[in-house]
């Protein structure tokens, strides 16, 4: 008999063990819905929130999870026996095999969280116990929208803004309302002004809901919605375009999320204390460069937080603003003889990426030779140096990211 088999048979006998080990111990009643074609959608739009798993019976990461995930859900259907609210369901892909290739599943197991329908931009990456899937659903499920007896309470210049005001809580438009801030809470505060309070600030019966910038963005984007209150289509989608800017900002907490999108990264490095730069690139970006959202992720980062990535470039933060391409594997800095002010300057700028010109004269020096060089007979390509190391490539998901720490067995 070969290795191959003995591997193979020393993890089902692992699994066996663990699995029965832990039934033993922790007696539970299978509670996650097991989800297949005939009623993975029917699922999907008839609740508030729904959480995958995503496995194999082969995987032994997959057989350890398992008892935990069904304690989980058995805990989740106490805490709100309602129906339309919460769903933990399970996947087994080997024989669901179109449901995986439709959430791109290719490591076992993977929890998918969804939201109203639509999978959320985080996969869930906490710690794989129960106590800790039911304190994640619990914070899912918070009301999404705070409730303020003045415009002053809902001003908040550090994030973007979603405010409405309605006549009661029970109208369509509030519930339509809520729905689409459970969809974007982590991209938009929400707030709701409701009855007497509001009521003078907007003809009789009439539902106002604007959107506010943060402080960083220009007054242009100081926006107030125009379509139908009570349609959620139309409202979230226009909520999205607000909440998820063409610029963002990258942050520790979303940097993983945002690598994991694939793009390279065009970085306007700024100094925290500068928002003016900050409004003119976001200006430019929006004016000019909409087009090139395909091809690279545009991102604003606090120089001073960010202050690794820009020592690799030998920047200092008296040197900011500064504009960087972050490939995942080298970090490009802007020409020294180029404006980040000019549109046609950036746009070289990622049209140098995808031609390989940047890296190429990292290795070899410019491509033009100056007369000088020529007169002095320095006619040979530049010494040849190394562009540095991408820095946002290690806030990337750990490729081990779905197996269990050694502490959670």
């Amino acid at each position: 008999m070969n290795q191959n088999y003995w591997r193979i048979f020393a993890n089902k006998l692992f699994l066996l063990f663990f699995s029965s080990a832990y039934l033993f111990y922790n007696p539970v009643t299978g509670n996650a819905v097991k989800l297949n074609s005939q009623n993975v959608d029917m699922t999907l739009a008839s609740n508030e929130l729904v959480i995958i798993n995503f496995y194999a019976d082969w995987c032994r990461f997959s057989g350890i999870l398992t008892p935990i995930f069904e304690e989980a859900a058995a805990k989740v259907s106490e805490l709100y026996p309602e129906s339309g609210k919460v769903v933990l369901g399970k996947v087994d892909c080997d024989t669901e095999t179109s449901i995986a290739s439709r959430f791109q599943i290719t490591k076992y197991p993977t929890i998918k969280v969804l939201i109203n329908g639509q999978p959320a931009k985080r996969e869930y990456r906490g710690k794989r116990s129960v106590e800790a899937f039911v304190s994640f659903v619990q914070k899912q499920l918070e009301d999404p929208i705070q409730e303020v007896s003045s415009l002053f309470a809902a001003a908040d210049v550090k994030s973007r803004v979603v405010i409405g005001y309605f006549e009661n809580k029970n109208s369509q438009e509030y519930q339509v309302f809520r729905k689409v801030a459970t969809n974007l809470k982590d991209d938009c505060l929400f707030y709701a002004g409701v009855g007497e309070t509001f009521r003078a600030m907007h003809p009789p019966n009439e539902t106002i809901i604007e959107f506010r910038p943060d402080r960083a963005s220009p007054k242009s984007e100081h926006h107030t919605f125009r379509g139908n209150s009570a349609d959620y289509d139309s409202l979230n989608i226009w909520a999205t375009d607000n909440c998820l800017p063409l610029v963002r900002e990258i942050t520790f907490e979303n940097a993983e999320e945002i690598t994991e999108e694939g793009l390279p990264f065009l970085l306007f490095f700024y100094h925290p204390d500068d928002l003016e730069s900050i409004k003119l690139f976001k200006e430019i970006v929006g004016t000019y460069l909409i087009q090139e959202k395909q091809r690279v992720n545009f991102l604003t980062a606090d120089g001073v937080k960010f202050a690794h990535p820009l020592q690799h470039l030998g920047k200092r933060h008296t040197d900011l603003p500064v504009v960087v391409i972050d490939s995942f594997k080298h970090m490009y800095q802007f020409p020294a003889k180029s404006d980040y002010k000019n549109h046609e300057h950036l746009k070289t700028f990622i049209d140098d990426l995808y031609s390989g010109k940047l890296h190429r004269e990292y290795h070899l020096g410019p491509q033009e030779i100056s007369a000088i060089e020529v007169i002095h007979g320095h006619n040979q390509p530049a010494e040849q140096t190394m562009p540095p190391e991408s820095t946002f490539k290690k806030l990337a998901p750990s490729k081990n990211r779905y197996t269990l720490l050694k502490e959670e067995l």
